[in-house]
């Protein structure tokens, strides 16, 4: 579960609050096991994501870097590529 969370921080255009909801699920959901909760651990699910991507954008929002912001485009072929290499190419 926790290969889906990406680093958020120093992107251009930074990180938008549907990222960090999404990686606030995916914490959530390797720290109680659950994929899907069931309806009696819901509501503690949702406010436990609720809660982590406040704090999460006050995170992101508050660091520095004197590092030029990543371009996602790049940085995605570059995942692309080590896992080409990992992995090796898929059959076509």
């Amino acid at each position: 579960m926790c290969r889906n969370i990406r680093t958020l921080f120093n992107f251009d255009p930074p990180a938008t609050d549907d990222e960090i909801r999404a990686a606030s699920i995916q914490f959530v959901r390797k720290l109680s096991g659950f994929t899907a909760p069931s309806r009696a651990n819901q509501a503690a699910f949702d406010t436990a994501v609720d809660e982590v991507a406040v704090v999460a954008r006050r995170l992101i929002d508050a660091l520095v870097t004197t590092a030029d912001p990543r371009n996602r485009d790049v940085e995605a072929a570059r995942a692309r590529a080590r896992n080409a290499e990992r992995y090796g190419r898929p059959a076509t």
